[in-house]
């Protein structure tokens, strides 16, 4: 294995519900929308990967505001505004990163790993995460941040993941990814990657019998946790078997 590559929301920081959900109510609230998305509705509209996409999927079943002159200017302004809110939530300290992450990303760092991430996220919020809770040293560590729209097609398509592949200039089996959702998991398989997944609130009733491996979480001693050498272990074994 020569690069772990991180999903965010969902990997990092269990971000959807307290964070992104709140973040899309608040900004509906400020520009006078009606719209406010339930944790359960928000959880439907998790199988539509993007912010911004969610929201043209939502106002297409519920209805658009009357008298509405450009769709695509006003998905843009409340996203804009969104992710303002989102990260005022991460500036704050709300929300810590998941059990086991940063202990993760040491091991990596200390036995040479490249390390990247690749988030259908808006790119601000994705580097704000990164930088603020795994810290500037950790941050300089990562060779790739790829987010939001540098790619045409989300996932599950498998853009994000082979464009990552061709910035590091590796194969496709020498990397391990770390996803917490069906659609992440199908992206990254798509792209021949081998799979980990670590399950989040609101995935953990997901369909996950491609992957590698599925844990409740990356954890922490004295509690069980993923080493290091069980991401090595995947990969190798795959190789062996290949």
């Amino acid at each position: 294995m020569k690069a772990l590559i991180f999903d965010c929301d969902g990997v990092l920081v269990d971000t959807e519900r307290d964070g992104h959900r709140i973040a899309f109510n608040r900004a509906f609230a400020q520009i006078g929308l009606k719209a406010q998305w339930s944790v359960d509705v928000y959880g439907q509209l998790l199988a539509i990967a993007g912010g911004k996409e969610r929201m043209r999927h939502y106002f297409d079943h519920e209805g658009w505001p009357p008298r509405l002159k450009d769709r695509e200017s006003f998905i843009k302004e409340i996203h804009a505004l969104k992710t303002d809110l989102f990260m005022n939530i991460i500036e704050s300290g709300e929300l810590p990163l998941r059990s086991g992450v940063a202990r993760l990303i040491d091991e990596a760092i200390e036995s040479r790993i490249r390390l990247a991430v690749c988030s259908t996220s808006n790119e601000r919020s994705v580097n704000l995460i990164v930088q603020e809770l795994l810290g500037p040293d950790r941050r300089a560590r990562f060779e790739v941040i790829l987010a939001g729209d540098v790619v045409t097609r989300k996932k599950p398509n498998p853009e994000i993941y082979l464009l990552a592949l061709r910035t590091l200039g590796i194969e496709a089996n020498q990397c391990v990814v770390i996803e917490d959702n069906r659609n992440g998991l199908l992206a990254a398989k798509s792209a021949g990657m081998h799979c980990l997944v670590t399950t989040s609130a609101y995935s953990k009733e997901e369909d996950f019998s491609e992957a590698d491996n599925v844990v409740d979480e990356l954890g922490d001693p004295p509690n069980n946790c993923i080493r290091l050498s069980d991401l090595m272990l995947i990969s190798g074994n795959d190789q062996d078997q290949a």
